[in-house]
């Protein structure tokens, strides 16, 4: 059986659910973000005990088949933009998505606008940005390392967007230390 679970966006994400499994003696065969193959069907109320414990640490069972596919999609775009390995980001991202999702593009956008209020690439765009705040708060990287790491074709380009989201440069938001950082699943 597969459960999906919202707000799944980190490996403590993964820990904190493989625990609760753990918990109620739930065996899993595979556990990813966002998505876990349990070995065996659990009870109705077994499933309710999990969702109750799930939600009280901030996560949320999904039974809809259009909201686990949008969960997936978010997932999978989180670990694209917030991984080590970026190589993927200079790849088309509808590309990306349709091969990673197994679904059309076209299908993927229209359920993710309808059911989010936006479309995908401000998605994407939201959660460079918050990567951006994250690499400009380490200060281990400048610039432009920023911006080829993240796949923007240029430094400028990266500089439009953060100003147009944030209302600060780059640099001014450096400067000012700040940390209004948005969790991922507050994205």
């Amino acid at each position: 059986m597969e459960l999906f679970i919202k707000n799944m966006v980190c490996n403590r994400c993964i820990l904190v659910v493989q625990q609760e499994l753990e918990k109620l003696d739930m065996g899993f065969t595979h556990m990813d973000l966002g998505e876990v193959s349990l070995t065996s069907t659990p009870s109705p109320e077994k499933l309710k005990v999990l969702g109750e414990r799930l939600h009280g640490l901030g996560f949320e069972l999904l039974d809809d088949k259009k909201t686990a596919l949008i969960e997936k999609l978010k997932t999978t775009i989180i670990r694209l933009i917030h991984g080590k390995d970026n190589a993927a980001l200079n790849t088309k991202l509808s590309v990306v998505l349709q091969e990673a999702l197994d679904t059309d593009y076209h299908y993927l956008s229209t359920v993710f606008s309808s059911m989010e209020g936006l479309t995908i690439e401000k998605y994407v765009i939201l959660q460079r940005i918050e990567r951006v705040k994250e690499l400009l708060q380490y200060d281990e990287m400048n610039l432009s390392e920023i911006a080829d790491s993240l796949g923007y074709s240029s430094v400028q380009h990266l500089s439009q967007q953060f100003k147009k989201i944030t209302g600060l440069t780059p640099s001014g938001y450096r400067q000012l230390k700040g940390n209004d950082r948005k969790p991922l699943d507050m994205v």
